[in-house]
């Protein structure tokens, strides 16, 4: 006889010192059958936090990014699994999207749009090229996406055939201001420099300076950063500016 249970949901967050945006993000995923938050590292409240809001909580410390998602979703028990960051929020619109498509899937995942915001300013253009995601594969089935052994950017595969895109987007606080901008390439490039070391591979200073333009030019012409005045100039800029500067970490400075 076959089942008509519902597949079971479980969203799975990872985190680091998340306390002042995990409340929102968790008050938006409270539709799903379970909650992870992994909490890498975490000095603050984010995993009293979590607990409170009923989500099952693993602690630990980890060095790569993908080592730490990689063990989160090791840890579920649901049928699909909706990976999101603490900056974050599902709509009701998206909820019910997930719902309606786990329940009838033959796929092994789906692609996520996703809304940018800097600030309150939503920014549609330009994201791309290590520096922002205008998608991702969010939703599949459990087992199904590994991680790879990077501290930024992990290289990512998926089990199973890609299915159709959902309609309704994520919602990305990616920064607050300009000054987290900046912030961020400054972090990006550190732990990415790190890999590049790791790696024996640093490449050369001329091919990332060729990099530069051809990210910027992806990015403010390809994707329609114009689109976005400044802000999608220096979306584009950092985009460039991210394997220069890696380059040059890796090179001039120590771990």
């Amino acid at each position: 006889m076959m089942s008509n249970a519902l597949p079971k949901l479980t969203v799975v967050i990872t985190a680091h010192n998340e306390e002042e945006r995990l409340p929102s993000c968790l008050a938006h995923v409270a539709f799903a059958d379970e909650i992870i938050v992994l909490c890498d590292k975490c000095t603050d409240k984010t995993e009293e936090i979590a607990s409170a809001a009923g989500a099952r909580t693993l602690v630990g410390s980890w060095v790569m990014e993908g080592e730490r998602r990689n063990y989160a979703l090791s840890q579920v028990s649901g049928d699909w699994v909706l990976e999101v960051d603490a900056d974050e929020h599902v709509s009701e619109e998206l909820a019910r999207e997930i719902r309606d498509v786990i329940g009838v899937s033959a796929f092994g995942y789906h692609d996520l749009p996703v809304d940018n915001y800097v600030g309150s300013r939503l920014v549609r253009y330009g994201w791309g090229s290590s520096f922002g995601k205008s998608a991702y594969g969010g939703l599949f089935r459990a087992g199904g996406k590994h991680w790879g052994p990077q501290r930024v950017h992990p290289a990512v595969t998926f089990k199973g055939e890609k299915g159709p895109r959902l309609c309704h987007p994520v919602r990305h606080y990616v920064d607050r201001n300009i000054s987290d901008m900046i912030k961020r390439l400054d972090s990006y490039s550190t732990a990415r420099a790190a890999d590049l070391r790791d790696s024996g591979k640093i490449g050369s200073f001329g091919n990332n300076i060729r990099r530069l333009f051809s990210r910027f030019i992806r990015c403010y012409v390809g994707r329609k950063g114009y689109k976005e005045g400044g802000i999608g100039f220096l979306i584009a800029l950092f985009a460039g500016l991210f394997p220069v500067i890696s380059h040059i970490k890796a090179k001039y400075e120590e771990n």
